[in-house]
C-alpha cells in the first residue's frame, strides 16, 4: 500500500545537503493545487539559512497558490472578508448589505473573529449569540446569526469543515407585537386633526398619511414614489422603488421594493385620485410626490419622527406608519376582499403555500380602490 499523498498546499520533510564549505541546499517535496508534488530547493551558507529560506518559499508558494483558500485553521475573519466579498456581488438592496456589514463589524468580527474555523463550535456559537441578545437585543442577535451562518456555511462548502455548527444553536425567539389597525371613526378623527395641525400641514404629514392609508404602501415605498409612477386618468400608482439610505452615499431611490411581490401597480381609491390631482408639484431632483421641505427625499426615520410628533399631540402615540397598512387591509377584509388580493395590494411576497402554488399573484384588484374609498366617505 502507497504512502498517502500531500494535503493541497504542504510540503514533506525538509532534508538539507552541504554542498561545500560555505554552501549548502535545503529541499523537500511541495503539492501544488494543481494535484502535482514537485520539489523545491533553496540554497545558503549554512544549513540552518538555507532551511529557513526554504520555509519562507513554501509558505510564499501556499499563500499565492492558495490565495481564497479555507482551511480549518483559516481565522474567521478571513473567512468573513472572503464570504462579504461574494455577498456583495450578489445584487442584494443596499440596506440589506449594510446590515450585514454592520452586524459583522459591530458583533461578529470583535467576538469571533480570531477564531479559527475549527474552534467555532456549537457551545461557542451560542454563547455569542447569548451574549448579542443580552447586549444588543433578540433582533440584532438573529443578524448576527444570519450572517456567521453564511460565513461558516462558505467554510463547509470548501470543505473546511465537514458541517455548519450554526444549523445547530438554539433559535433565536423574537416576541413581535401584533399591529393594530385603527377602527374607521378613529380614522376619520386622526386625519382631521392632523389637517388642523399648522407644523404637521408644513411638513406634508396629512397628505402623506392619507396616501399610505389609501394604498397601504410601506412608507419608504410611499416617499419614492414618482409623480411619472402615478396614472391619475386611470387612477393607478406604480410601486418602482423604495427610500433607503446608503453608506458613504446617503438617501438614494433604490430601484427595488422590499420583496418580488413589491413590484406591483395599484388602484387609487377616487378621493386620493382628487387629493393627490390637487397636490402643488415641488420641484426635486428625483420628482417624487413627496419630498422633504427643502426638495430632498425624505428619510425614514426624520419622517416617522414627524409623524410621532403630530399623532402623539392627537392622543394616539401607539400609532406607526405599520398601523396605516394594518389598517387598510382590515377595511379590505372586513369588506370582503379575499386574502390573496389583500396580499397583492401590500406587496406581501406569500399568502401561504397553497396560495403561491395554485393561485397567479400578479395584479392588485380594482376592487381595492372602490373599496378604500369608504375611509373618505
Amino acid at each position: 500500500m502507497g504512502r498517502p499523498p500531500l494535503s493541497l498546499g504542504t510540503w514533506g520533510r525538509i532534508r538539507r545537503y552541504q554542498l561545500g564549505l560555505k554552501s549548502w541546499r535545503a529541499m523537500a517535496n511541495y503539492r501544488d493545487y494543481d494535484g502535482v508534488t514537485r520539489p523545491v530547493e533553496r540554497h545558503g551558507e549554512t544549513g540552518a539559512k538555507a532551511e529557513r529560506a526554504l520555509l519562507e518559499a513554501l509558505r510564499d508558494r501556499a499563500r499565492a497558490g492558495g490565495q481564497g483558500e479555507i482551511t480549518a485553521d483559516t481565522r474567521i475573519s478571513e473567512v468573513c472578508r472572503v464570504w462579504f466579498d461574494e455577498f456583495k456581488q450578489q445584487d442584494k438592496a443596499s440596506s440589506t448589505v449594510d446590515a450585514y456589514d454592520d452586524a459583522l463589524r459591530l458583533h461578529v468580527l470583535p467576538s469571533v473573529g480570531n477564531l479559527r474555523v475549527r474552534e467555532l463550535t456549537v457551545g461557542v456559537a451560542d454563547r455569542f449569540l447569548i451574549s448579542v441578545r443580552d447586549k444588543k437585543g433578540p433582533s440584532a442577535a438573529k443578524h448576527a446569526k444570519t450572517v456567521l451562518s453564511g460565513v461558516m456555511g462558505l467554510a463547509t462548502r470548501r470543505e473546511a469543515i465537514d458541517h455548519n455548527p450554526m444549523r445547530d444553536v438554539a433559535p433565536i425567539a423574537i416576541k413581535r407585537k401584533d399591529a393594530r389597525s385603527l377602527e374607521l371613526d378613529e380614522v376619520r378623527r386622526l386625519r382631521a386633526g392632523l389637517r388642523k395641525d399648522k407644523k404637521a400641514v408644513e411638513r406634508d404629514i396629512p397628505a402623506l398619511v392619507d396616501f399610505m392609508l389609501g394604498t397601504g404602501m410601506r412608507i419608504g415605498e410611499a416617499l419614492a414614489v414618482t409623480w411619472e409612477a402615478l396614472d391619475l386618468e386611470a387612477g393607478t400608482v406604480e410601486i418602482r422603488a423604495t427610500v433607503v439610505r446608503k453608506k458613504g452615499v446617503g438617501l438614494i431611490l433604490q430601484p427595488e421594493p422590499k420583496t418580488e411581490a413589491g413590484w406591483r401597480t395599484l388602484h387609487l381609491p377616487p378621493w386620493l385620485v382628487l387629493l393627490v390631482d390637487a397636490r402643488p408639484r415641488v420641484e426635486n431632483e428625483w420628482n417624487v410626490v413627496f419630498p422633504s421641505q427643502l426638495g430632498k427625499l425624505r428619510d425614514r426615520s426624520n419622517t416617522n419622527a414627524d409623524l410621532r410628533e403630530a399623532l402623539g399631540a392627537l392622543g394616539f402615540d401607539w400609532v406607526t406608519s405599520h398601523n396605516f397598512r394594518k389598517t387598510a387591509a382590515t377595511l379590505l377584509n372586513d369588506q370582503g376582499l379575499t386574502v390573496r388580493e389583500i396580499a397583492d395590494q401590500l406587496g406581501h411576497k406569500r399568502v401561504s403555500m397553497t396560495l403561491d402554488t395554485y393561485f397567479g399573484r400578479k395584479q392588485a384588484s380594482p376592487k381595492v380602490a372602490e373599496l378604500l374609498s369608504i375611509i373618505d366617505e
